[in-house]
């Protein structure tokens, strides 16, 4: 997992959201373990409670479980329930910004498509 934090979120956020991306793409599956917290806080230069506190966000949405004395591991259904959630925020987020920038550009579909195969319409 290489990491370059940014100003823009706080670093918990952050890491919180590689791991969801490593979920999503599949780097990690149902039943994977997470690294320890007191290994990516030294890995990465990290307060454990930041990582702690990612982590703690990740089960709190039921992505993660907490199996006592030996670890965080990836629950069965997480990356269907993040694709879900993902594609749920997509849609009611970013897609209308998207289609409004689409028809303030006069693009159509066919153009849309073209540039998607490198050619143009």
């Amino acid at each position: 997992m290489s990491i370059g934090w940014n100003d823009n979120a706080p670093i918990y956020r952050q890491l919180k959201d590689r791991v969801i991306g490593m979920m999503l793409d599949g780097a990690l599956k149902a039943g994977d373990a997470l690294p320890s917290v007191r290994q990516i806080a030294a890995e990465y230069q990290l307060n454990p409670i930041t990582v702690s506190k990612a982590y703690q966000e990740l089960v709190d949405e039921q992505l993660v479980e907490k199996r006592r004395g030996i670890g965080m591991y990836v629950t069965e259904g997480a990356s269907e329930k993040l694709l879900a959630s993902e594609r749920e925020r997509f849609l009611r987020e970013e897609w209308p910004a998207m289609l409004e920038r689409i028809r303030l550009l006069g693009l159509n579909v066919d153009q849309l498509l073209a540039s998607e195969h490198g050619g143009q319409a």
